[in-house]
């Protein structure tokens, strides 16, 4: 809309186009990110709590997982949908860190927020924030160490940390699965492990399968089982005569041509498990189906049979059996088949959920393990599947940058400190963004010292002191919420900064918003 002073407006946009400009739009965009903190605070850390997500399917889901719980929000406002972003962002990055970022972002917006009362420009304070981050990735790095194998268990217990399950067990079982890994010579990701729930036991009867385990039919009850060092043909496709792709007719007039044309059919087939079995694998799996006649070829000769497995589950076996995933069945070569350690399948009831488990374990030099998650709750066993996702993608991390840093806050302690320092050679208005980065930065000591059931301002202050004072030594805040040295709690440094980073350009996004004009849907 425009007027100017001796005219009538004249309206460019309908008129219940609603728009939000001044301070009332950084007012808002704060009450959104103080939401998301507010949510997300008390589950931080080894004393944080649990959430229960009621869905409207009428299901519901007991987690602390920062992720989970803000990718289960019905989120409206545009700015809270900047943060859940944010969130989906730093979980792809790194699996962990969700919610220290989200509570960091909060802390810079509602900082931003009282500067900008005292008559700040958005644009002074995002310059502030721009060279805190500068400062923050150096500090980072003065203070960042090499990871040994020794302390790959520490990423993990620390990614786990706060979680509902058996933290020791599990990373117990993380440490050994990656030494198998290792073996393989291949970098790690999160693609080289396997969940598999096996819905029986407790958490603690959870085991580590050097392999893969699948619920798939058996398709011939008289199949082989108990396979040992079984050589592995993985199929892409059916196992039976391909159909024609065009329609065609073809007219018999006499009984002879008939019985030709069955026994060429026949023929064909005999190729197909002629082909397989002179391959010597003993153990087939294919992503479609298998014809009768040849299964049966098959299983006669002591092979067995696994088929109609997704893309998926395919690419897993070809990992762990260290084979070639084939396309063509009459030319397979020697180079594709690969091997499993055993075999093993049970029978089970045919019900809409539950199959024939098939096992296949130590798999010599596998690229792939799985890790079969005990437990008769579902919400229990998929808490499980999701901490251990986070403790594999931090691990994975390391991969890429094997830096860590020590956590317990003492990381974020530091990197206030070394603001507060540079700060005071700044003589423009700037100092007072930077001032309110390291306040935002210690919001996450403060945090684990009130999930402890301690005073969080005490140990922020002390800690301000230590960090000051004891440069060479690494203070933070212990479980049980004092300031303390820390040991064994570690971060990868990716995660660290991919957490920052997404947390400062969140919040300089929406400084940077001045109006917010509804628009019509696409």
């Amino acid at each position: 809309m425009s007027e100017t002073n001796n005219s009538a407006p004249v309206r460019i946009v309908k008129g219940q186009t609603k728009t939000v400009e001044g301070t009332e739009v950084q007012e808002k965009m704060i009450s959104a990110a103080r939401v998301f903190s507010d949510i997300l605070s008390p589950t931080y850390g080894p004393g944080g709590l649990d959430k229960m997500l009621y869905k409207t399917d009428g299901n519901t889901a007991i987690t602390n997982d920062g992720s989970r719980i803000v990718s289960e929000l019905l989120v409206k406002h545009p700015a809270a949908k900047m943060m859940v972003s944010m969130a989906k962002t730093q979980e792809e990055m790194s699996g962990d860190g969700v919610t220290g970022t989200m509570i960091i972002c909060g802390a810079l917006l509602e900082e931003a927020a009282r500067l900008l009362s005292r008559g700040l420009h958005p644009l002074t304070v995002v310059d502030g924030y721009r060279k805190s981050m500068v400062i923050c990735k150096a500090t980072i790095s003065t203070r960042a160490l090499p990871v040994s194998d020794d302390d790959i268990t520490d990423v993990a217990i620390t990614a786990m940390t706060g979680k509902s399950i058996d933290v020791a067990h599990f990373s117990t079982m993380l440490s050994k699965a990656w030494s198998i890994l290792r073996e393989s010579g291949d970098q790690i990701g999160p693609d080289n492990f396997g969940m598999y729930k096996s819905e029986s036991g407790t958490q603690l009867d959870s085991r580590l399968v050097r392999g893969v385990v699948l619920r798939r039919r058996v398709p011939n009850q008289n199949a082989p089982n108990n396979l040992l060092n079984p050589t592995v043909a993985v199929i892409r496709n059916d196992i039976k005569i391909r159909k024609m792709s065009r329609n065609a007719e073809i007219k018999i007039t006499d009984s002879e041509n008939l019985d030709l044309f069955i026994d060429a059919e026949q023929d064909r087939k005999k190729l197909i498990s002629k082909s397989i079995i002179e391959s010597g694998a003993k153990l087939v799996l294919c992503g479609g189906e298998v014809d009768p006649d040849i299964l049966h070829d098959l299983t006669i000769s002591g092979t067995l049979v696994i088929s109609e497995l997704d893309t998926s589950e395919i690419e897993q076996v070809a990992l762990c059996t260290n084979s070639t995933i084939i396309d063509g069945i009459f030319h397979i070569e020697k180079e594709m088949i690969g091997r499993a350690g055993k075999v093993i399948w049970s029978r089970r009831p045919s019900t809409e959920k539950v199959e024939d488990v098939i096992e296949i374990d130590d798999c010599p030099s596998t690229r792939l393990v799985t890790f079969s998650i005990g437990g008769n709750s579902d919400v229990a066993s998929e808490e499980t599947i999701r901490s251990l996702h986070d403790a594999i993608r931090s691990i994975s991390s390391i991969e890429g940058d094997p830096r860590m840093v020590t956590g317990g806050g003492s990381i974020h302690a530091r990197m206030a400190s070394d603001i507060r320092k540079s700060s005071l050679e700044e003589p423009s208005r700037e100092r007072l963004a930077m001032e309110a980065f390291a306040r935002a930065l210690e919001t996450i000591p403060f945090t684990l010292a009130a999930n402890a059931g301690r005073t969080g301002l005490d140990a922020v202050l002390e800690l301000r002191t230590k960090s000051r004072e004891e440069v060479d030594k690494e203070y933070g805040i212990s479980k049980s919420g004092d300031v303390d040295l820390v040991d064994g709690v570690v971060h990868p440094v990716s995660s660290v900064i991919s957490s920052l980073e997404a947390a400062v350009e969140t919040s300089i996004s929406m400084l940077r918003i001045d109006q917010v004009v509804s628009a019509k849907r696409e």
